[in-house]
């Protein structure tokens, strides 16, 4: 990404009124914030950096010879794929995600619960608004992905379902 197009992406997210954008690539990582300045709404923050790669500790000759074990990777590839026949609910909107429609009273769902389509499974506070978030599915939960009173970001995973 050069200057310029980093120029224009600070004049769009001006235009667009969005108080914070971050955009991370493979090789630098951006975040641009806007607010109400004197002279307008201008950005107020502009930091790049570079992403580094992280350094592969020296080798003895021997070890050169020997096959890289890949346990690491592996282990991702197998949860990946078992996480595959699930179906993945994401947050609809920005803000903090409550297991609970308030503190003495039990979560809406638990890990093992059979839900179905128009179920309410948990609640999000966006503005001092609560909104209820339903599920457009059928299943059994499998895993809440997110800790109670947490804050979530749009299309962040919140629960996996099993639809079977």
């Amino acid at each position: 990404m050069d200057i310029k197009e980093i120029q224009s992406l600070i004049k769009f997210v001006a235009k667009s009124g969005a108080s914070e954008v971050k955009l991370e690539t493979d090789d630098i990582k951006i975040t641009i914030r806007t607010g109400s300045l004197v002279s307008g709404n201008e950005p107020t923050y502009v930091h790049t950096m570079p992403m580094t790669q992280p350094s592969m500790p020296a080798m003895s000759p021997a070890q050169a010879d020997q096959p890289v074990a890949a346990s690491a990777t592996t282990a991702a590839e197998d949860k990946k794929s078992e996480d595959d026949k699930y179906i993945t609910i994401k947050s609809p909107i920005i803000g903090t995600f409550y297991r609970k429609p308030s503190p003495d009273k039990p979560s809406f769902v638990e890990v093992g619960d059979t839900i179905s389509a128009g179920d309410v499974l948990c609640v999000i506070e966006a503005m001092k608004l609560f909104n209820d978030i339903e599920s457009e599915i059928s299943g059994t939960i499998v895993k809440v992905l997110v800790d109670d009173s947490s804050p979530v970001e749009f299309d962040q995973p919140l629960f996996l379902v099993d639809p079977s």
